[in-house]
């Protein structure tokens, strides 16, 4: 069986935090916003593991209302989407990523990005795709107010 599941996620950037995207910290001016510490990449992908395995969401699984989690690793509760999917008879066989910013430019950090991610997911960085592009100046993004990131995950399972 084969499940496909998708995910975004969006945050505002706020001074004072860092970056941190796909469990690596990038260097830039502001961080993001957020209860955890906002890494939007594991967002996305938490939620698209979750909703392959129809297993809710991560405000489901890790609410913003509850204490634990405030400046959480997000790539620990995206270890813990694997463990939920996991008991549903479901494994992750491949990632694919989006982040939508205007800066600062993620090329350089993306090889660190796959690799971070595939220790998490327990998959080889052949099996994770990150890519970044730019909102071509429109919007929130396009202003530099914050980012988008979505995400596709496909689990297999019996």
């Amino acid at each position: 069986m084969i499940r496909t599941g998708i995910g975004y996620d969006s945050h505002r950037f706020v001074e004072g935090r860092p970056l941190i995207l796909g469990g690596q910290t990038i260097p830039h001016t502001h961080g993001l916003a957020g209860h955890s510490d906002a890494d939007a990449v594991a967002h996305a992908l938490t939620d698209a593991i979750l909703g392959a395995a129809a297993a809710g969401d991560i405000g489901m699984h890790f609410p913003d209302t509850d204490p634990r989690w405030k400046d959480a690793d997000s790539m620990a509760l995206l270890r813990s989407a694997c463990e939920v999917v996991a008991a549903r008879g479901l494994r992750v066989v491949q990632v694919d990523v989006t982040v939508i910013l205007e800066r600062p430019r993620l090329g350089p950090h993306i090889p660190a990005m796959r690799t971070s991610l595939a220790a998490a997911l327990g998959l080889s960085a052949d099996e994770v795709s990150v890519k970044a592009t730019t909102n071509e100046g429109m919007g929130f993004i396009g202003r530099g107010e914050g980012i988008a990131t979505m995400a596709v995950a496909t689990l297999e399972g019996n």
